[in-house]
């Protein structure tokens, strides 16, 4: 079958690779894909911009009909914009069964409040949060709360709409920078202002299949993925500013049996609990990004989609083909799927452009060695980087990630950055601890 793959980053070409290796797949359809994709295997790289479609489809109904034009058989959404514009259901308009939830499911992230409403509503695990709409309130209840306190614009902000602050200058600062500055646009209209939480972040990676149909027949599950860790700050001891994301693990061995149970009972039941009291239709990927703190695991956010780079470090574990997976998944078969694990550990670290996350230069070519980078055991997934007569160069701030698998978790990371070495672009940067103790983001 043809697949089509949406979406231009890291995660997306693991996605594509992931579905390339499947038997039953013969072409992975990109839409834009990048450099990385395409390299690879049965991937074919599509600009929408430039496919002849109807001059009356605008936005992501384009994508809909170029997926029905090229014959694609499924489709799996990669980012959250497109999740949250409602792709889905232009995709179901034109027959093409979708990896991603509709609309109701993707306000799990598009609306921080929705999410909060949602998660005190069905008795998830979180941190005491009050919402608010005007910058006089907001101003208020920080005052009267107290720091350290957490500020979160409630639109999606690329990773930009969260401030831990620590002093109440900062705090106040963020509302007014929110909502008075509007450096977020309408996203940052509305806030939501939750209690600090201290603790070390995970991330768990799931697979969806709720829809009314299933929850009647008992059949609705979230089936969580190996646990893994993003490391957010940009240099080594995470220090400096928030990123993207400058390198994941997976699994995580900090983690106890204990707390994978009360993760367990304590959000991801509810958390099927409260989608199959709303009715949704969510057939797709779910983020779980947690705090692992002295009370137990609380959630910090969902994302409706695979997390990035956390997906280029788990899906090379998963020993099972995606693409069933895939088709499980919408198909309502997932609680009955066979997902299995390789032993080992895969260590991840990004290669990002010089000046990330502020500005950076683009256009710079990129070498590297073949031998060190693609084996059984190395895999690069390429971000921020386009095909340019014949070379690869940049295009964003994460460039690169280079995915080790080791049987130990020593030896992941020390092939990891071997590999590292052999990569070169000019101002080349990333962080040499991934995954080492003192590396994880704690607060």
């Amino acid at each position: 079958m043809k697949v089509l793959v949406v979406g231009s980053g890291g995660r997306e070409h693991a996605i594509s690779w992931a579905l390339a290796k499947s038997p039953i797949v013969n072409n992975v359809i990109c839409i834009p894909g990048n450099g990385g994709t395409a390299r690879e295997s049965k991937c074919i790289n599509i600009d929408p911009s430039l496919y002849d479609c109807p001059e009356n489809l605008r936005g992501f109904e384009r994508y809909a009909f170029i997926a029905k034009q090229e014959g694609c058989q499924m489709a799996v959404i990669g980012p959250e914009d497109p999740l949250a514009q409602g792709i889905v259901d232009y995709m179901g308009q034109y027959g093409i069964p979708t990896v991603g939830p509709h609309s109701q499911g993707a306000a799990l992230e598009s609306s921080k409040d929705t999410a909060k409403q949602f998660m005190k509503k069905y008795g998830v695990a979180c941190a005491e949060s009050v919402t608010c709409t005007d910058v006089q309130t907001a101003h208020k209840y920080i005052e009267s709360h107290g720091v350290p306190v957490v500020i979160k614009a409630d639109g999606l902000a690329a990773g930009k709409g969260v401030v831990v602050a620590k002093t109440l200058e900062d705090a106040h600062k963020a509302v007014d920078d929110f909502m008075n500055n509007n450096i977020l646009g309408d996203a940052g209209k509305k806030l939501v202002i939750e209690d600090f939480l201290q603790g070390t972040e995970i991330s768990i990676l799931a697979a969806v299949s709720v829809t009314p149909e299933l929850a009647a027949a008992g059949k609705a599950c979230i089936v969580p993925f190996l646990p893994a860790r993003d490391h957010k700050r940009l240099n080594d001891g995470a220090k400096g500013p928030n990123t993207g994301g400058m390198g994941a693990v997976c699994p995580v061995t900090d983690i106890t049996e204990k707390q994978l149970e009360d993760f367990h009972h304590c959000i991801l039941q509810p958390t099927v609990n409260g989608m199959i009291a709303e009715q949704m239709d969510y057939r797709g990927f779910i983020f779980f990004g947690l705090m692992m703190t002295a009370d137990g695991p609380k959630l910090l956010e969902y994302n409706v989609r695979l997390g990035d780079p956390e997906t280029q470090a788990v899906l090379p574990l998963m020993d099972c083909d995606f693409a069933e997976l895939c088709s499980a998944i919408i198909d309502g078969k997932l609680q009955d799927f066979p997902i299995s694990w390789k032993p080992g550990f895969n260590c991840a670290p990004v290669a990002v452009s010089g000046g990330y996350p502020g500005k950076y230069a683009k256009g710079i070519p990129i070498s590297f060695n073949d031998t060190e980078c693609d084996s059984e055991q190395v895999k690069i997934f390429i971000a921020g980087a386009q095909e340019q007569d014949g070379m690869l160069v940049t295009s964003g701030g994460r460039v690169l990630a280079v995915c080790s698998h080791g049987d130990t978790f020593e030896q992941a990371h020390k092939q990891a950055y071997q590999a590292l070495q052999s990569i070169h672009f000019d101002g080349m940067f990333y962080r040499k601890d991934i995954g080492l103790p003192g590396a994880a983001d704690s607060i």
